[in-house]
């Protein structure tokens, strides 16, 4: 899998977007209607849906604009979800006793899965400098 990115950089650039605007949507929608559900107040669940629409901006325009140099880039935005991670988890700590069990289920799973893209990420951008 690596290696198909480190062909073709723009796709995870790619991926990273879409990935990035369902949060976003799930986040700043699904989330935001369902507080009772998912036991995250709203304010914090707005600030994590307007990062991730921003970094779908981000990743979007990397995937239409860069060809070359695309690693420091790439390393940006895997560094940018690790932050988003550690944030996510702030506000899990920070609001624990109003999270549900549905909520913890959610964000667990949301934090897997953008942990395993910063793998690749990351992987994708040193694959590739060794090779040149």
């Amino acid at each position: 899998m690596i290696k198909a990115f480190t062909i073709k950089p723009s796709k995870l650039f790619l991926v990273d977007s879409l990935g990035a605007l369902l949060t976003g949507f799930l986040v700043g929608t699904v989330l935001l209607k369902h507080v009772d559900v998912f036991g995250m107040p709203v304010k914090p669940l707005t600030i994590l849906s307007i990062i991730a629409f921003s970094y779908a901006i981000y990743s979007i325009c990397c995937y239409f604009f860069l060809d070359k140099n695309w690693r420091p880039y790439l390393k940006f935005i895997a560094f940018a979800n690790l932050l988003y991670c550690c944030l996510t988890i702030t506000f899990i700590i920070y609001f624990f006793s109003s999270v549900t069990n549905t909520g913890l289920i959610y964000f667990s799973a949301e934090l897997i899965i953008i942990v395993c893209l910063v793998i690749i990420e990351l992987m994708t951008a040193a694959h590739s400098s060794v090779k040149k």
